[in-house]
């Protein structure tokens, strides 16, 4: 069997709101693998990144993790002091942030900032840490490394950038690699090459990934299963071919359909209906009813469970549930 990477339970995490604290995300369970890439898919809005802020404990004040366990190789994240805390991050599991441009120090070189992640978790020198910095620099796919650790973030184009994040998030060796939205405002050929090296790094160092993203084209580049989540909640779980090939829950059947190269060329695209509510407002009991196109009387009522699809594929919706209790 092989060793489990990252185990979430239950997890809740609020903001406060008009009425309270407001759930952004709401009982949320995942599993991943040593090995394996899971991806976290949905629209804008649905809790992805703040998902994956909770993983390390980086929720933002003045939300809180308000429910639930995280285990990082069988360790529990939420109970952990502060200093075994920075110790896990980068250690056991590191992350690859959204936007490189505001995650960098534009004050510092590229290379202080690796070295500096370097030597935080290692006791070598200065010039055993640049030495390592550069072999980093070097795996990532970064030209000339030795001339690039001097340089600043402004001297490097998205794509290169995007490379430090990446070399900054291995310079522990991480078991668990979190990467939220790696690609985003990249053009397309970088894209490419991001998503080459973050499938080579986890078929060489045997890491877990798990990729945040809304894009559907990258997510059946590269993960092994999807989780798709929608206002809060996880709708819909299961291998790549199963949720991509076969889709279960009408929220997933959207996402799909509206996929350019999906299209006929001509065709106007077909969309889903309305927008992901406000967390202030999530509707009561499936929060998709209102945009769901086989919504029925349940559905504004009860918050459906989940339903057992066979080879690991589930999915949350009365319909599907009612099919399969006929």
């Amino acid at each position: 069997m092989s060793e489990r990477a990252l185990e979430v339970e239950g997890l809740v995490v609020t903001f406060p709101g008009e009425t309270g604290r407001t759930p952004v995300v709401d009982h949320l369970d995942l599993v991943l693998d040593a090995g394996e890439t899971l991806a976290l898919v949905g629209e804008s809005g649905c809790g992805k990144s703040m998902t994956a802020l909770s993983l390390l404990r980086l929720v933002p004040k003045p939300g809180r993790i308000e429910e639930g366990r995280i285990r990082i190789e069988g360790q529990d994240v939420l109970s952990l002091p502060i200093a075994d805390l920075r110790s896990l991050r980068g250690r056991r599991a590191a992350m690859i942030f959204q936007e490189p441009m505001t995650s960098l120090n534009p004050v510092h070189t590229v290379g202080a900032q690796v070295v500096e992640a370097i030597r935080l978790h290692e006791r070598v020198s200065a010039g055993e840490a640049r030495r390592r910095a550069g072999e980093l620099f070097a795996r990532v796919g970064i030209p000339d490394p030795g001339a690039r650790l001097d340089a600043y973030p402004h001297q490097l184009s998205g794509g290169m950038k995007q490379r430090v994040m990446i070399a900054i998030a291995l310079a522990a060796k991480p078991r668990l690699l979190i990467a939220d939205e790696p690609t985003t405002a990249l053009d397309v050929t970088i894209q490419a090459q991001i998503l080459d090296l973050l499938r080579d790094l986890r078929r060489d160092s045997g890491m877990a990934l798990l990729l945040i993203t809304h894009d559907l084209g990258i997510v059946n580049e590269v993960a092994d299963r999807v989780a798709v989540m929608y206002a809060g909640q996880l709708v819909e779980q299961g291998s790549r071919e199963a949720v991509l090939g076969k889709p279960r829950h009408p929220y997933t059947q959207g996402l799909l359909r509206s996929i350019p190269a999906r299209a006929a060329r001509g065709a106007r695209l077909t969309e889903i209906r309305g927008s992901v509510p406000s967390a202030s407002a999530w509707p009561t009991g499936c929060r998709f009813h209102p945009r769901c196109p086989i919504a029925f009387e349940p559905c504004p009522r009860i918050d459906p469970g989940w339903t057992e699809l066979g080879g690991g594929q589930r999915a949350r919706c009365h319909a599907i549930a009612r099919e399969f209790s006929a």
